[in-house]
């Protein structure tokens, strides 16, 4: 009675102070929707409900309706000899999600270690996370993998599709599992490889880490990560998270 007796008398419907509200375009729009009379699109109005372009436009540039993601930057345990810091934030945001807020730590490198896939094997052993394989060839360009986790001696292949494939030659890009097959990676004493289908490998390197051969594979449909199928070694890094 109170409420009808109000319109009845032509008194608005509306507080003193109103308050702007901030809703998203399909909400806005779902509500324009179910307004029956002009009446009713006319209080909304007086309501101020505005979508949140509209306020970004009307307040300037300044104005963030939704907060940016964090740049990634992990620690690493020591510089790395091949990678640049924007280079290493591409990648944080591309590896599994168990491997955020974990520093990355240095667990071979031919720099240290020498050029020889036994000492890289030893060097796993007591490894127990997902593994950044970074090269850098004759050419001076860089590119590698992320394994799913350490690497072995293998009878065939293993790992999960938490592996990929990655360049930097000529612009960073990653290749993900493509789940046509499980060819994720493979090692022996005389080489380790990612990727397969078709009688070629993504990324195959030599048991001395010295020579190394690139393909486009069904794994994870990559193109060449080299500058040229067959590269040399300069230098490696492979980086752990724990």
């Amino acid at each position: 009675m109170f409420l009808s007796r109000r319109v009845k008398e032509g008194k608005q419907l509306i507080p003193k102070y109103s308050y702007a509200v901030v809703v998203s375009v399909s909400e806005y729009q779902r509500r324009v929707d179910a307004l029956n009379s002009e009446d009713l699109r006319s209080l909304c109005r007086r309501l101020q409900i505005s979508t949140k372009e509209e306020v970004g436009s009307s307040l300037g540039p300044a104005v963030r309706t939704e907060p940016e993601p964090e740049t990634l930057r992990p620690n690493l345990s020591e510089p790395s000899d091949l990678l640049q810091p924007e280079q290493i934030e591409k990648l944080a945001k591309n590896l599994p999600p168990r491997t955020v807020g974990y520093p990355w730590t240095l667990a071979f490198s031919t720099y240290k270690h020498g050029m020889s896939l036994k000492t890289l094997y030893r060097a796993m052993q007591d490894q127990d996370s997902p593994m950044l394989l970074v090269v850098r060839d004759g050419d001076g360009q860089l590119f590698g993998a992320l394994a799913s986790e350490p690497f072995k001696v293998s009878d065939g292949f293993y790992g999960t599709g938490e592996t990929f494939l990655f360049t930097f030659c000529p612009e960073f890009e990653v290749f993900k599992w493509t789940g046509d097959n499980m060819f994720f990676i493979k090692g022996d004493m005389d080489s380790l490889a990612f990727g397969g289908g078709g009688g070629e490998f993504g990324l195959w390197l030599d048991g001395d880490l010295y020579h190394g051969r690139s393909h486009s594979c069904k794994t994870f449909n990559n193109s060449i990560l080299s500058k040229k199928e067959d590269f040399t070694v300069q230098d490696i890094e492979i980086w752990s998270f724990e």
